[in-house]
């Protein structure tokens, strides 16, 4: 479901079935965040290689840690659920990780924290950080390298989840599987959406051959 009409999922042909084909076989279903690109897929050929050239920088769980943040900034249930998703499977139990995502510490490192804490910062109100507290995340071991990394992180998030939102995209039925609680915690904004995923059909996508 989302605000404008989508190609769908059944019907796509040419570049919008080769997006849908592509994120299908990262995650096995077509999200309903690859949906409101289908009129658009190259923009969503740019932002995927936008992402990958500043993840390829950040070990996961840097990445994660500081995505989940500035999405808690955003409000975004969509970038928290399928944030919080990977911290669940690769690094964190339920409980632990429904602290970290309502704000708490919760066995993070003090450089952990601090950066999260900027992140959230870059993502409410970049023209509110100073010079100190970049100073801040040095004080804490990162480099001025790393911190590019954690800024762009925080930033690219802006967009992405914005323009979820502003679309109406809602975060796919899958995340009903995850804890109540954490999943409580992981949807601040737009409910998870009680629709079944979807998958492109086999064999020649309608209109084709």
């Amino acid at each position: 479901m989302a605000f404008i009409e989508t190609v769908p999922v059944n019907q796509a042909t040419g570049e919008a079935r080769a997006m849908y084909e592509r994120v299908q076989a990262n995650l096995g279903y077509v999200p309903n965040y690859a949906k409101v690109f289908s009129l658009r897929p190259e923009v969503m050929g740019a932002w995927s290689g936008l992402l990958a050239s500043i993840r390829g920088n950040m070990d996961t769980r840097r990445y994660e840690l500081v995505t989940l943040a500035a999405a808690r900034a955003l409000r975004s249930s969509y970038c928290m659920l399928a944030h919080g998703t990977i911290l669940r499977r690769q690094f964190y139990g339920p409980e632990q990780l429904a602290a970290i995502a309502g704000g708490a510490d919760s066995g993070l490192e003090p450089a952990e924290a601090a950066m999260m804490a900027f992140a959230e910062r870059v993502a409410k109100d970049a023209s509110s950080i100073t010079a100190s507290d970049v100073e801040g995340l040095r004080a804490h071991g990162f480099t001025d390298a790393e911190i590019f990394d954690i800024a762009a992180a925080a930033a690219a998030r802006c967009f992405f989840s914005k323009l979820l939102d502003t679309l109406g995209a809602e975060p796919d039925s899958v995340y009903l599987e995850l804890e109540d609680d954490l999943r409580r915690r992981l949807t601040p904004g737009r409910p998870v959406s009680a629709a079944p995923v979807e998958r492109v059909p086999e064999g020649s996508a309608a209109g084709e051959g």
